[in-house]
């Protein structure tokens, strides 16, 4: 904790280390989180560079209150929104389709351990509708708690614990008509 409190510290003053550290301790959680939201390797890739592009321009003027982590993933889950946003808006002007399925990346050796079941998993979360997978996700793979994503997705405690509930529903059905 105080390493992160000096790294920050250090980012504000507008030292590279600072930057440095913040990005080798969280690129990876925030990949794996973008992965799971938006099924797309190269997509999540962009997301997540754009975050840390965002937050190094603005190493003076940020403000962040309480946990870096947090506001780091707030920041990722923004930046996959807009992602979509545009995306959409693309698809409407030039009917090329957004790409759903997770990219082959040129590490087989990483990948090859993936069995059948993280595939049917990772199908199922991506047919769920967007705010379900992003509580499912948020509370699963990053382990946040209900209070803190409602404060993520601007919505009540009460809303996020349905989404959830919902999602964990519809992925239950998913994966049993998987299975029979």
């Amino acid at each position: 904790m105080l390493e992160e409190k000096l790294a920050v510290w250090r980012f504000r003053q507008g030292h590279v280390e600072g930057l440095r550290w913040i990005y080798d301790k969280y690129k990876t959680d925030l990949l794996g989180l973008a992965v799971m939201l938006t099924g797309d390797v190269d997509w999540s890739e962009d997301a997540v560079q754009d975050v840390f592009l965002k937050l190094a321009r603005s190493y003076d003027k940020i403000r962040i209150s309480g946990n870096l982590r947090n506001y780091l993933i707030t920041c990722l889950i923004n930046r996959i929104r807009t992602l979509r946003r545009d995306a959409a808006r693309s698809v409407e002007r030039h009917s090329d389709s957004i790409p759903t399925r997770v990219s082959e990346i040129h590490q087989p050796d990483h990948w090859a351990s993936l069995n059948e079941q993280m595939h049917q998993i990772g199908d199922a979360v991506r047919q769920l509708p967007a705010e379900q997978r992003e509580v499912v996700t948020l509370r699963f793979h990053a382990g946040l708690g209900f209070r803190q994503i409602a404060r993520i997705q601007d919505a009540s405690i009460n809303t996020v614990q349905g989404r959830f509930r919902y999602g964990i529903e519809k992925l239950r059905s998913l994966l049993n008509s998987e299975v029979t």
